[in-house]
């Protein structure tokens, strides 16, 4: 007795009879491209305006970092186990750069604390705190501001490693992006300082979209960029070295302030938006 072939399911066809929004084949083609586009622009857009949210503080930098605990545990495991010196070795260096983890829960903290009292004076919330929403210097930002019982908003995007939404993001403030440029365009439009920690690849893109942007006068209001970690970044970019070399400004110096503590960090912001960006909420591209 032969055996009856067994049916393969087939994908459905986009050419069906059926709204062209609840199909989600079409949706989700080449063709559709445009829609997902605006869909990423007007959805977040509606959450921002319903939580009267009109400006943040964005915080950059590494995925990898770990907090003081986390890395403490993982170096007293690695010595307590017998590990090789070249994972005691990266135990030691993440314990080191877990002050950063501290640092920017400590200073989102702070802020959380300053801009609720703002907001205390109207309905409209104020230089809310903005992460990629994933682990990190970003879940360590997230983290400060839900400490200090504030707002909080993560921009997350799908990529196949890495990155999750950390627990401390707002509820109803958590965004999942697909495209790159959208989540940067949100991360850009309200922000009006970018905080930059130690941070890779994708830390140092932000970094420099929103410098160029700043130079090229793309900005109605200039962003303050404050860059956190001085050893870090005179290790990294030597940015006078630019200047020198005739390839920018000595003037475009002026849009970085560097520090290398939570309270320099914190009085600089306060005062720069308090001077500059109390009297004009909202977006700045």
């Amino acid at each position: 007795m032969t055996k009856k072939p067994s049916k393969v399911p087939t994908k459905k066809s986009r050419y069906r009879n059926v709204k062209a929004y609840e199909n989600p084949e079409f949706m989700h083609s080449r063709d559709a491209r445009i829609l997902r586009i605006q869909a990423e622009y007007l959805e977040p857009e509606t959450r921002f305006e319903n939580f009267n949210v009109k400006d943040t503080i964005v915080f950059f930098g590494s995925a990898r970092t770990k907090s003081k605990r986390q890395a403490q545990t993982a170096l007293r495991e690695a010595r307590k186990s017998g590990a090789p010196d070249a994972e005691l070795q990266k135990a030691e260096r993440d314990l080191k750069m877990s002050r950063y983890y501290e640092d920017s829960r400590e200073l989102s903290r702070q802020l959380t604390i300053w801009s609720k009292d703002l907001s205390d004076e109207g309905d409209d919330r104020r230089f809310v705190v903005c992460t990629g929403g994933g682990p990190g210097i970003m879940e360590a930002a997230n983290r400060g501001a839900s400490e200090a019982k504030g707002l909080n908003i993560g921009l997350n995007i799908s990529l196949p490693f890495e990155q999750h939404e950390n627990p401390y993001i707002t509820r109803h403030l958590g965004f999942e992006f697909h495209y790159f440029f959208m989540r940067k365009f949100w991360f850009v439009y309200l922000a009006k300082v970018v905080v930059v920690f130690p941070g890779g690849f994708g830390t140092l893109d932000e970094l420099f979209e929103v410098m160029t942007l700043d130079q090229t006068g793309k900005l109605s209001k200039p962003i303050k960029i404050v860059l956190f970690g001085k050893s870090y970044w005179n290790d990294i970019i030597n940015f006078e070295a630019l200047a020198e070399y005739g390839t920018i400004s000595p003037e475009d110096l002026e849009m970085m302030y560097i520090t290398d503590t939570v309270d320099e960090a914190f009085d600089y912001i306060t005062h720069e938006l308090t001077e500059n960006a109390l009297d004009h909420p909202g977006g700045i591209l």
